[in-house]
This record gives structure tokens, C-alpha cells and sequence, in this order.
């Protein structure tokens, strides 16, 4: 059976209709609102065909019927254009009002929910790729080095290294030219186990030094992703707008799931990594969270240059309005990327010891 050019003006018109009402639609409403100029009963037939390949379900006998997840993709996949909405000038405003970045991205998450009438989230933007800048030795005490590592983005990582043997200062500053040769301007990506094995033969009898410098390099890196994830989120409240997420049990799993943000912190880790641009979509069934099964979730990932990324995403009932969802992650994602360029002041800065890390963000 295929799914010609009728069936699918049919289908659309059923998740349109349904999009907009929330109730199972049925072939008298569907000849009011197509040009088909067909009778009710041949698009009964049309209906029954799009149910028996998976387009559409009857959840009761004599209801009409529903979309399913698998009506949901194609819809999604055959918007061609996202169109511009009045969230971009929202958000234009309200970007040269505040100076903050912490401030703008709570008001960008309140905006998306109050003008879509669903849930979003918003995650802080970390660096991706950061490369090594500089890496310091400096002699303590004879068997104790302060190593400072720095990365992209201004972060910095102190870290005291406990030496077995004295060490001299023609030492240390041998070892600091070797780091800093062999490791300047690589990501923890580059860093392979040759280039490792490498340095540590050429580093003698303080391989053990450069094993914690590297340590240090690795730990600093990966402090900037879920573990330390900032993620903001409005509008849960919102579910309850829709029938079929209000029931009490799903409702608090999914509300839970928002305010816990471990298990939103791996499902934007997954997202980034698998789209790295653009605009993704979930729907029902395909979303990796348990507690989103019976949702639509929408994301985009944006950029404020220099490596620095972030994600947006809206959650909502799988009947939500797709179009105006994406154009207005897609403006909030190109506000964003105009509005904030890295001037290299005021960066991160991680201070620590070897027992416990503090994060301060300027």
C-alpha cells in the first residue's frame, strides 16, 4: 500500500486538526477542511488504509482517529521552512537589556515556555574541543610541584603534585619545556596513548610527574560537561495544560525528571553529540528518557563562538505545533549566537586540591 499524494493531504489534515483540538478526529470534519471535494465515506476508506500502515490509530470504536508517532516523523520530516516568530524580536529586547549571561538564558528559557505554552529547558554553554594554552611547574618545597594547567576559555586547574625524590629547578624547568612543547594547543582528543608514551620516555625518571600533569589536563577538560551542567528549565506546569500528559503518575515522573537534571544533563550530552547543528527532533517513543515516552521533544544547539555550546529544547505533547516550536528555537538559537562573542576576560576559573575542587564561574 502507498501513501500517495491523497492519503497524505488526508493525514495531514488529521494531525493538523488534531494539533489544534486534541480529539480523535473523524471523515465528516476532515471533508470540511480539505480541497479533495471527496465524500465522507471515501475518506473513511482513505482512513482505514493510513490505519492499517501505521499512520493512525482509533482509540475508541466510534471516536475518530489520532495520529501516531510514526504520522508525528513524517509530518516533522516535510516542514520544509521554519518560520520567523515574534519570539525573535522578544528576545532581540531583552538581549540589550541585560548584560549577564546567566541572566539572559533564564530569561530565554521563561520566554520559550510563556510563548509556546509548553516545557523548556536550557542548558549553560561549555567549551567543546578545548585545547591545552599553557601548562606551569613551579617548585613548592623539594619534593612538592604546583602545576597549573589552562585551557581554552580562560579555565585554569592548580593541582599540588607529592614528588618521591628531591627535584632541582633545572629539572622543572626542563620538564615545563617538555609539556608545553609536546602538549600546546592539542585537545584531550589528540592526547593519544603514543604522544602519552612518548613524553614519558623522553621525561626519564619523572614520568610519574608528567602521568599527573596529564591527570590534571583530563580532569580540568571533563569538569566542563554534565558533571558541572548548568540547566535551566520553565513552564513545567505547563504539562498539565494537556490531557494526556496530566495524568498524576506521569506527570510527576516527568516533573521530577526536571527538576532532578542528572538524567537531563545525559540526555543533552547524547544530544550534542549526535547533532552537533541544527534541530533535532523526538517524538514519543524515540526520546532516550523513560519519562518523556509520552511527549515530543524538540531541541537545537547553539553556539557563542570559540567552541562554546549549548542546548535548547522544548517538551510538550506530541500534538504540539511543530512549526512555531522550531522557528522559535531557531531564532532563540540565532539571538544567541549574535549576541555573544568570548573577549577572552573574565574566564573560568577552577581552584582546587588534590581532595576536593571548588567551581567558581565569574
Amino acid at each position: 500500500m502507498e501513501l500517495d499524494s491523497r492519503k497524505t493531504t488526508i493525514l495531514y489534515a488529521i494531525i493538523q486538526t488534531y494539533l489544534k483540538t486534541g480529539e480523535p478526529v473523524g471523515s465528516r470534519t476532515i471533508s470540511k477542511y480539505t480541497d479533495l471535494n471527496l465524500s465522507s465515506a471515501t475518506i473513511r476508506n482513505e482512513m482505514s488504509d493510513l490505519e492499517e500502515m501505521g499512520y493512525i490509530i482509533q482509540p475508541h470504536t466510534s471516536a475518530g482517529r489520532i495520529p501516531t508517532d510514526k504520522a508525528y516523523r513524517l509530518y516533522v520530516d516535510h516542514l520544509v521552512s521554519e518560520k520567523n516568530d515574534e519570539v525573535s524580536a522578544m528576545n532581540s529586547l531583552m538581549i540589550a537589556r541585560t548584560s549577564r549571561l546567566e541572566e539572559i538564558l533564564k530569561h530565554v528559557v521563561r520566554i520559550l515556555a510563556n510563548n509556546t505554552n509548553y516545557t523548556a529547558m536550557l542548558s549553560a554553554p561549555s567549551y567543546k574541543g578545548n585545547k591545552v594554552k599553557f601548562i606551569q611547574l613551579s617548585k613548592v618545597s623539594p619534593r612538592q610541584l604546583l602545576n597549573v594547567v589552562v585551557i581554552d576559555g580562560d579555565i585554569v586547574k592548580n593541582h599540588l603534585i607529592e614528588l618521591g625524590d628531591e627535584i632541582s629547578e633545572d629539572q622543572v624547568l626542563k620538564l615545563k619545556l617538555l609539556l608545553n612543547t609536546r602538549l600546546n594547543g592539542l585537545t584531550l582528543a589528540d592526547i593519544n596513548l603514543g604522544l602519552i608514551s612518548n613524553i614519558k620516555e623522553e621525561a626519564g625518571i619523572h614520568s610519574e610527574i608528567v602521568a599527573d600533569v596529564l591527570d590534571t589536563i583530563a580532569e580540568v577538560i571533563r569538569a566542563e560537561t554534565d558533571e558541572n551542567m548548568q540547566i535551566y528549565t520553565s513552564g513545567a506546569n505547563n504539562i498539565f495544560r494537556y490531557p494526556e500528559l496530566a495524568d498524576s503518575a506521569s506527570a510527576s515522573r516527568l516533573i521530577s525528571t526536571l527538576e532532578e537534571k542528572e538524567i537531563l544533563a545525559d540526555f543533552i550530552k547524547g544530544n550534542e553529540e549526535e547533532n552537533s547543528s541544527g534541530i533535532q527532533v523526538y517524538i514519543g517513543e524515540e526520546s532516550p528518557v523513560e519519562s518523556m515516552k509520552d511527549c515530543s521533544v524538540v531541541t537545537a544547539t547553539y553556539e557563542l563562538g570559540d567552541g562554546m555550546k549549548g542546548t535548547i529544547g522544548i517538551i510538550g505533547p506530541k500534538r504540539m505545533d511543530y512549526e512555531k516550536v522550531m522557528a522559535s528555537l531557531k531564532n532563540v538559537k540565532a539571538a544567541l549566537g549574535g549576541a555573544f562573542r568570548k573577549d577572552g576576560e573574565g574566564g573560568v576559573v577552577i581552584d582546587g586540591t588534590e581532595s576536593e575542587d571548588t567551581v567558581k564561574r565569574e
